[in-house]
């Protein structure tokens, strides 16, 4: 059993990450292992979790996952810590457009059987608060909605008027916080700006946070809260258990090994490793992953070594396969053309027919060019910025076979980018897309797949093990 909470907020921008990161670095600080999740497809907020607690910052995502998987990947992400803290995504109730609850922070707290903390922006109000958290408390008798956090506190009066208009309420108030300007993470056109970007801020404003979260919050009372989380039953998921099995050969069994004979040695790559190699970008301009990804490829047979595309000018020695998910590159897309002799070797890599798998930024860095700056020029395409975000879940189906997917593997992804690449698709287009308008997009060629498309791994691992066979092949 793992104690755990689920901070949740009545609509985006009350500051749920500002009290889930500072629950986190509060309680780390007290000496408790503290496990850090996040609701839904977002990469930015897991990356101040992990500086809180020192772990990876995991996603829970019903929508690409699939409700089943949340608890296994909840258990995975907590196994061996005393808390787990689960910040939600937009308004508590908000899930995936028009499919009911189905990724909203309700309904990840009711597959975790965890009860909610709801952090209230008291900003403009005083006694409505109790309205308000009492329709949000009441709304699903299936959410337990434990506490309350008021946040943006104006004054001590301010505070002791909405501490009696929620004295009637049911749901205590478990702390509140005044405006702290001096902890404001910046924030961009895609939202807060990355930890990878700002470390040494980052760690001050987490600090910070951890401060403020202590002496405005009762930690006890939060911490007895988690604690008295209902049970959760089933296994964690793991890595190495996620493959299914492959099919038994037709002469499995029949010729059973002779006593004393040695086992045949494992076949190993063209360079003598017994792992290949599967280079990961990184650093500032690539830091968006999901850290399952790395797992299930290790536990495929590769050895996954991160390298960062602003500095490095040559891949990791030994490289037979290339991953590069989102990020940024549009905000480093100088630096990024600057490294001529890794856009280079990037597109000899590709050449070569060895698999590159590219997500969102990844698309954009194989362009031609992004934003009139020479890129690695693997796929013919031009990217550049534009005034309109694309963002939201997408059904989507796998238009032609690549090194991640047979055509016709069905996956659920997210899109979240403001750039456009001229062509959207290749030839032999990576996905076609249901919602919320049909179409194709993307670029499969020898052994790249390239396209905006978020997918979450942990959905089909078979695509980290097909990669990784092609990477031995």
């Amino acid at each position: 059993m793992v104690a755990r909470v689920v901070v949740a907020a009545p609509s985006s921008g009350s500051g749920k990450t500002t009290v889930a990161t500072g629950l986190m670095a509060a309680f780390t600080e007290a000496g408790l292992a503290v496990s850090p999740h996040k609701v839904g497809p977002d990469y930015i907020d897991p990356g101040y979790h992990s500086l809180a607690t020192g772990r990876p910052g995991r996603n829970l995502d019903a929508y690409l996952c699939g409700p089943d998987l949340i608890g296994p990947l909840f258990a995975h992400g907590a196994a061996g810590c005393d808390l787990a803290v689960v910040e939600g995504v937009m308004g508590l109730y908000d899930g995936a457009s028009g499919q009911g609850e189905l990724a909203s922070t309700a309904h990840v707290a009711k597959l975790l059987r965890a009860p909610v903390v709801l952090v209230v922006d008291a900003s403009s109000q005083s006694r409505s608060v109790a309205a308000l958290v009492h329709g949000f408390a009441s709304w699903d008798p299936g959410v337990r909605v434990g506490g309350v956090i008021l946040n943006k506190v104006g004054s001590p009066r301010h505070e002791e008027l909405l501490r009696e208009a929620l004295d009637s309420s049911g749901v205590p108030v478990l702390g509140a916080l005044s405006r702290a300007p001096q902890v404001r993470a910046p924030s961009r056109h895609l939202g807060l700006v990355p930890v990878a970007e700002r470390r040494a801020e980052a760690l001050e404003a987490v600090a910070a946070l951890a401060s403020q979260v202590r002496e405005g919050c009762d930690l006890e009372a939060v911490l007895a809260l988690a604690r008295g989380a209902a049970p959760l039953s089933g296994a964690g998921w793991e890595p190495c258990g996620a493959f299914p099995s492959p099919a038994p050969s037709r002469n499995r069994g029949l010729r059973p090994r002779t006593p004393g004979r040695p086992e045949r040695p494992r076949p190993q790559t063209p360079d003598g490793l017994k792992n290949p190699v599967v280079a990961m970008a990184g650093g500032a301009a690539f830091s968006f992953s999901y850290a399952e990804h790395a797992e299930l490829l290790t536990a495929a047979g590769a050895d996954v070594v991160t390298f960062d595309p602003l500095r490095d000018e040559e891949l990791p020695p030994g490289t037979r396969g290339l991953v590069i998910g989102g990020g940024f590159p549009e905000v480093y897309a100088p630096e990024l053309s600057a490294n001529e002799p890794l856009r280079k070797a990037v597109a000899e890599l590709a050449a070569s027919g060895a698999p590159v798998a590219a997500e969102c930024a990844g698309l954009l860095y194989l362009a031609r060019e992004l934003d009139g700056k020479p890129m690695c020029g693997v796929l013919d395409a031009a990217a550049s910025m534009s005034e309109r975000l694309t963002l939201g879940y997408r059904e989507a189906v796998a238009v032609s076979d690549s090194v991640l997917a047979e055509a016709g593997t069905r996956m659920r992804g997210h899109e979240f980018h403001r750039t456009v690449v001229e062509p959207g698709a290749g030839a032999a287009p990576a996905w076609g897309l249901h919602a919320p308008e049909r179409r194709v997009e993307g670029f499969v060629q020898q052994g790249v797949h390239a396209s905006y498309l978020h997918t979450h791994w942990a959905a089909e691992p078979g695509i980290a093990r097909r990669f990784v066979e092609r990477c031995k092949a």
